[in-house]
């Protein structure tokens, strides 16, 4: 028989994020919505409680918790504010787990340390105006030239696309063999050719900014590269699947929320 109990530390982590979320995020969470307003300060505070990196081991300064008690916490944000659960869980299950499953050494100190403890937030683009369920129709490609990547393209439904310091990047590098030519990259904000398009003006879930992003000769050093070349969408879908654990702790969160209104 399965037991459903739940550890005495992650009633603590539940207890946490409920107290939190109460104090920090409901007073203003419907001026943030009308104002799409960025819960800058309320991230950061995240960040220290350790909300930001919850399944990144501890060696990279992150949590080191499992799914479940990441689940558990996401479950109260999102029974709070949707909108601060999706930067929680974009920057948790997309950006950090990516760079824990895929990326160097050098990649996890430069990039997952920070991330994992709030101090920079993470954006995933990988959808395109042609392509979103269809990999194979992506047109952002990075071209090789010495040690470096030329990225020129657009993506789409940017999530932190807008107040993130990061960007991961799936693009093509070989567009003979499809979605088997798709790699992962690494991009900076403030990179020369990044840019980024209007703010998209959503129903809901305002707070969380989303975006296109413009590559435009887009220079990169090949050392941005996660994974190995051509490894992108595996490595992509792999993320999308543990944001979907995320995204179902943040519907029990607003069904929960709902119910108790």
């Amino acid at each position: 028989m399965i037991d459903f109990t739940l550890t005495s530390e992650q009633e603590l982590i539940q207890k946490t994020a409920r107290e939190f979320a109460k104090e920090h995020l409901a007073p203003g969470v419907i001026e943030r919505d009308d104002k799409a307003e960025f819960p800058t300060e309320q991230i950061k505070m995240m960040g220290e409680l350790g909300f930001m990196g919850m399944m990144v081991p501890e060696e990279w300064s992150g949590a080191g918790f499992d799914t479940l008690t990441y689940v558990i916490a996401m479950e109260e944000i999102a029974a709070v504010e949707l909108a601060t659960s999706t930067i929680m869980s974009v920057n948790n299950s997309l950006v950090c787990q990516l760079f824990v499953d895929y990326g160097t050494e050098d990649q996890k100190e430069k990039y997952l340390k920070p991330l994992a403890i709030g101090e920079k937030l993470g954006a995933y683009s990988l959808s395109e105006p042609k392509s979103g369920s269809d990999a194979s129709n992506m047109r952002t490609f990075a071209k090789k030239e010495g040690d470096h990547y030329l990225i020129n393209g657009t993506k789409n439904w940017v999530t932190n696309g807008i107040n993130g310091d990061i960007v991961i990047l799936f693009c093509m590098t070989e567009k003979s063999v499809g979605y088997k030519g798709i790699s992962a990259f690494v991009v900076e904000k403030g990179t020369p050719g990044l840019s980024t398009g209007k703010k998209e003006n959503k129903l809901g879930i305002r707070a969380s900014d989303t975006c296109e992003l413009y590559f435009e000769n887009c220079r990169i050093p090949g050392e941005n590269m996660i994974g190995e070349e051509g490894q992108g969408f595996k490595a992509a879908m792999k993320a999308l699947g543990g944001g979907r654990i995320g995204i179902a702790a943040q519907a029990l969160g607003l069904a929960r929320a709902a119910l108790d209104a």
